[in-house]
Order: C-alpha cells, then sequence, then structure tokens
C-alpha cells in the first residue's frame, strides 16, 4: 500500500510538473511560491503606485494610414474624458504609459499624443520590435529615435547632471535580451549594457507570460547585469534596497505575476495572472487585490507598492475595455478601496514616476511617495498642438 501511495505521488508530481511546462510556468512557479510566503507586513498607511504601460502599435496588422489615424484619434479624443473623472490622492489623472514603436513612426501621430502628454494624461517612451539586428545597429537606431522624440515632440526626459536624453523601454514580443528560443524577434546578446548606454533608465518589460522569455525572477524591482556573449542576463538580478547603491546595468521593474484562484477559466482552473488588461482578460476586481497584494516593493520599504500592468491600446477589439466602462470601473475601484487615506493611499505615476520614486526609495528617502515623482529624471518638456 505504502508503495502505490508513494507511486501516486510521483506520478502526481510528473503530471503537475508537465501542466506547468506546457503553461510556460516551471520556471517561474516554485520562485512565485518563495515569493508569497516572504511577503512583508506592512505597519500603517500603504501607499499604491499605479502605473499603466501600453506597446502602442498604431500599425497593428494593418497598412492603411486612416486605420492608423482612427486608432490614435480614438485616444486624442476619448482617454482624456475618460482620465479628467478620476483623481488619486495627490489630485493627479490616471497618467498612460505610450511606448512608441520606433519601426512605426509618424510625426502627425507623436504629435498628437504629446499634445496629450502635456495636458498631463500621461507620458511617452520607447518601444522596438527588430529581428537579427546587431549592436551597432540597435545603438544607431536607438540614438537616433530618442533624439526625433525629443527634438521633434519633447517627448523624453534629460539626465540633469549628463545632458543625456533618457527614456524607459519595452521590448516588442518580449525578447529583451534575446531571450527568445533561437534568438527570435531580437538578436543581440548583452541587450542589458546597449540599453544602458543609449540612456535606458528602467525596463518594464516584464512579465511575459506565457512567453518562453519569461523570467525566474517574479513580482521584483531589481538590477539585471548583461553577460557577453551570453542572453536573457534579466533572468536573475540583485533587488533594489534601501541604502545600496546600484548593483547592475539596468533596473527592472516587473508587473504581477500569479494564480488568481478567484478568477476561473472556463474549465475551472485558476486564471494565470500576468498583468495584461484587455477585453479578454478586463481589469475585474479580483484581479486589482491580486495586483495589490503582489506586494511588489524595493526591499525595506513595503509600503510602497510598485503596480505596473500593460496592454496593447491600438487593437479595436479591446478599446472599448480601455477607454469605456471597464476602465471606468478599474480607476473607481482602485479609488475607494484603495484610497481610503488611513490603510491605503493611490497615486498614480508614470514609468518615470515610477522608477524616480524606487530610486528615491534605494536612497533612504520615506514618507510620501508623491515627493519624489521627479527625484532624478525631470518631467519632460512634451509640446502641445498649435
Amino acid at each position: 500500500m505504502l508503495y502505490i501511495v508513494i507511486g501516486l505521488i510521483i506520478l502526481s508530481a510528473i503530471v503537475f510538473w508537465r501542466v506547468l511546462k506546457l503553461k510556460e510556468m516551471h520556471m517561474w512557479f516554485v520562485p512565485y511560491i518563495k515569493q508569497i510566503i516572504s511577503r512583508p507586513k506592512v505597519d500603517g498607511t500603504t501607499h499604491v503606485l499605479f502605473c499603466f504601460v501600453d506597446h502602442y502599435e498604431p500599425q497593428w496588422r494593418n497598412d492603411d494610414i486612416e486605420v492608423e489615424r482612427a486608432r490614435v484619434d480614438r485616444w486624442f479624443n476619448e482617454y482624456p474624458e475618460m482620465a479628467k473623472q478620476h483623481k488619486d490622492a495627490d489630485g493627479h489623472m490616471p497618467k498612460h504609459c505610450f511606448f512608441y514603436p520606433e519601426e512605426e513612426y509618424r510625426y502627425e501621430h507623436l504629435a498628437k499624443l504629446s499634445d496629450m502628454c502635456y495636458h498631463g494624461f500621461g507620458e511617452i517612451e520607447i518601444h522596438l520590435h527588430h529581428e537579427d539586428d546587431t549592436a551597432e545597429n540597435f545603438t544607431k537606431t536607438i540614438e537616433s529615435f530618442a533624439k526625433t522624440l525629443n527634438e521633434d515632440h519633447g517627448a523624453l526626459s534629460i539626465h540633469p547632471d549628463t545632458g543625456q536624453i533618457m527614456y524607459a523601454f519595452i521590448h516588442g514580443n518580449w525578447a529583451l535580451d534575446n531571450s527568445l528560443p533561437g534568438g527570435a524577434h531580437c538578436g543581440i546578446n548583452n541587450e542589458l549594457s546597449l540599453l544602458k548606454a543609449t540612456g535606458c533608465y528602467v525596463d518594464m518589460t516584464l512579465p511575459s507570460s506565457p512567453s518562453p522569455s519569461q523570467t525566474s525572477k517574479v513580482n521584483a524591482i531589481y538590477y539585471a547585469t548583461g553577460r557577453d556573449g551570453h542572453c536573457k542576463g534579466h533572468d536573475t538580478g540583485i533587488d533594489v534596497r534601501v541604502n545600496q547603491t546600484q548593483q547592475g546595468d539596468l533596473m527592472m521593474i516587473q508587473g504581477p505575476i500569479g494564480l488568481n484562484f478567484k478568477w476561473r477559466t472556463a474549465k475551472g482552473l485558476p486564471h494565470i495572472e500576468n498583468a495584461d488588461v484587455r477585453k479578454k482578460v478586463p481589469p475585474l476586481r479580483s484581479r486589482i487585490d491580486q495586483w495589490v497584494s503582489s506586494h511588489i516593493h524595493v526591499k525595506g520599504r513595503p509600503e510602497w507598492v510598485f503596480i505596473k500592468v500593460h496592454t496593447h491600446g491600438t487593437q479595436e477589439p479591446d478599446m472599448d475595455t480601455l477607454l469605456g466602462q471597464d476602465r471606468h470601473d478599474m480607476h473607481s475601484y482602485l479609488e475607494t478601496k484603495y484610497n481610503d487615506g488611513e490603510k491605503y493611499s493611490l497615486h498614480y505615476t508614470s514609468a518615470r514616476e515610477m522608477y524616480n520614486i524606487a530610486k528615491a526609495a534605494e536612497a533612504g528617502e520615506t514618507g510620501n511617495p508623491h515627493l519624489y515623482r521627479d527625484f532624478i529624471l525631470p518631467k519632460p518638456a512634451f509640446k502641445k498642438l498649435s
């Protein structure tokens, strides 16, 4: 009988592991369980920092300029009307972060986005899809695009000490640092060091599950270090910590990942939470609760909780979710349950502001994170439409 029980346990473990591999969960499931066990407790007010980043691709599956214009115009016309109805504890509206693809650049689209950002509705950062690239071409491409965004649109921050144009980054197809099998959708090992050299201050690609580019390190703010001749240097890293100097090439701010047992699939299984928001994965209350309870923070500053969620905002099937009632409901829930002024205080942030606040925590700053939105990098001087 004992052998039968042992056999069943082993068989169950094998089946479970195969399921994890089928869902590309095997690289992050055990670290996720460890992270749940080690979540800290907070005395006093928890400050919830919320950042919505967008792989903003007007040319998605399309080669018609009028379709592009319609997509951008819908955001230009509808997003401000939605955002004006919501405020955080500091009186800030939600700030949508438009990570715009270099390969899809059109002046007219960025002019409209810059105008929105000028009026306080978000900020612009860099997104890139590339294939079989080289270090030399990557550097030239990024530096040229950053210069265009800065000079033509005032869209990027300038480092006050070095004068370098700075940017946050999301890699197309999740393939940061050549992390997909066979080097698909990238081609460059040690991409992290190139990002740092060209002015990238933070990467916000992750989580990428169920992509095989997903890292084993989860629900974390950490420094990753590239390795010459090697890929996926960000699979591990050193946690950003209070009163600790920078410990790597590039800061990584991840969005929440895990299993949501209150949000079930059609088969009754728990959904995989990967911080994606769109029609098929709407911002349900149970998801928002899990984003908060994931407790992503700078080590030693657990009262500042970082939430970064993502979307692909120009895809027609999802725009009603991102610009309509679902988005309203998400912000309303955040502004009630997580903004009572005692247990929770809500702060809408851009990618740049979230980075600045993480650096402030690292430097030992305390209290209201609102004070540190511009801690290192100043707000860009966005240009408005004439």
